[in-house]
């Protein structure tokens, strides 16, 4: 699930209809427009890119904790990539809470994190170091997807260090307490779970 056009289409047609759109890319890295879901490449959409490092040159600097430089219910949507498993458990319910607060009623949270479900199955076969998938930061092994790419943080980038984790059931769980309406996760092959979650 990387949310398609068509997708986006299907789920809220209503939105899609609209001419001028804002999402707010937190976490955003420094990863160019030509990585985002496909429904956000589609013309209309405005990004407003938000991180903790000033490094990326983000529109916004901010802690995912603390979305206050964001108006509440100024987004249409939120897109949060690989970023949440970088807070602790109990600093993930802020966040969440936070997103939700500043996308519009009827818009949406598309999440995209890595599933310890899946590299679990790796971790018991004894496999914690062997290379699962080549990622643009280079080869990736379960003790990365698990504690942060350790390449990045061994050269400093101690913001690239994971301190919690999700898999189908805690994501879906953690979604509907900060008050999203409807939710869907789902896992893809590359050891990533997708959230679709829609506000009221």
């Amino acid at each position: 699930m990387t949310m398609t056009a068509a997708d986006l289409n299907a789920l809220r047609p209503a939105l899609q209809q609209r001419a001028h759109k804002r999402f707010l890319n937190v976490g955003c890295g420094s990863a160019g427009p030509e990585r985002l879901p496909e429904c956000f490449q589609q013309a209309g959409w405005q990004q407003i890119r938000l991180d903790i490092n000033p490094a990326v040159k983000p529109d916004i600097i901010a802690d995912t904790t603390d979305l206050s430089a964001v108006e509440t219910a100024s987004m249409d949507a939120v897109f949060s990539s690989h970023n949440l498993e970088h807070l602790y458990l109990h600093d993930t319910v802020a966040a969440l809470n936070e997103m939700h607060r500043v996308i519009c009623p009827g818009g949406f949270l598309l999440i995209t994190l890595p599933d310890l479900q899946q590299v679990a199955q790796w971790v018991a076969e004894g496999k914690l170091t062997e290379v699962i998938y080549q990622s643009p930061a280079g080869p990736i092994t379960p003790l990365d997807i698990l504690y942060g790419h350790q390449r990045s943080v061994a050269e400093g980038n101690t913001f690239m260090a994971h301190k919690s984790g999700f898999d189908k059931h805690s994501l879906s769980e953690a979604l509907l307490k900060a008050g999203f309406k409807e939710v869907r996760v789902t896992a893809d092959p590359y050891y990533n779970l997708w959230g679709y979650a829609q506000k009221a």
